[in-house]
């Protein structure tokens, strides 16, 4: 008994879902925040605009996510979560036009969304705004502020960190078989692919 309770208590912790898609996406996460630094969208507010049209066109790809039915089940708050408004107003603050791509987004309303795909997509969506703090002290530079310019790298009421805590909790109580938790990942993966993709068209050196 005494050496079963001794493996018990050193076997590895059993990693989360928010810990492998982290784990997972690390390289591609790194080389994303590299590229967007690089390219110093805090410079001027022109700088800034193209910054914000890449969260746009991004959260415009996502918007139907957080009216879907099947994951508001999943993550009750969801709804609430939805910031693609949000940086339309800022867009409006520092007169940039709103939209110029006419595509479709990558998720369309009224169309079931794949669920491990999308919770992926979601999981970067929502870790973004769980780092906009530095963000914001940044924007806060060019004279932009949580209620002008730059509302959607705002903290939630109740704080970054326990709004991310919540997204998790959901997030790694959704049941996924091992090629639904495949999905998650390359839905993350995906993510910030097209991140990335905006990034080089429209974040230009």
């Amino acid at each position: 008994m005494a050496d079963i309770e001794l493996m018990e208590a050193t076997a590895e912790p059993i990693q989360t879902r928010a810990k492998r898609l982290k784990q997972r996406t690390a390289l591609a996460h790194e080389r994303l925040d590299r590229r967007i630094m690089s390219a110093d969208p805090f410079a001027s507010r022109e700088r800034y605009a193209q910054f914000a049209k890449v969260q746009y066109e991004f959260h415009r790809d996502i918007a139907a996510l957080y009216e879907d039915q099947a994951l508001a089940r999943l993550v009750p708050d969801l709804g609430s979560r939805r910031r693609l408004e949000l940086i339309a107003q800022d867009l409006i603050d520092i007169g940039a036009p709103v939209s110029t791509y006419d595509g479709a987004p990558h998720f369309s309303a009224g169309f079931a969304a794949d669920v491990p795909t999308a919770l992926g997509w979601l999981y970067v969506a929502e870790g973004s705004n769980l780092g906009a703090a530095f963000l914001l002290k940044e924007a806060a530079k060019i004279v932009l502020s949580e209620v002008f310019g730059a509302r959607h790298l705002a903290a939630a009421p109740e704080g970054r960190g326990a709004h991310w805590k919540s997204f998790v909790t959901a997030l790694d109580n959704v049941r996924l078989s091992g090629i639904e938790e495949q999905r998650a990942i390359a839905g993350a993966e995906a993510a910030f692919l097209r991140v990335h993709v905006l990034v080089e068209q429209y974040l230009r050196v």
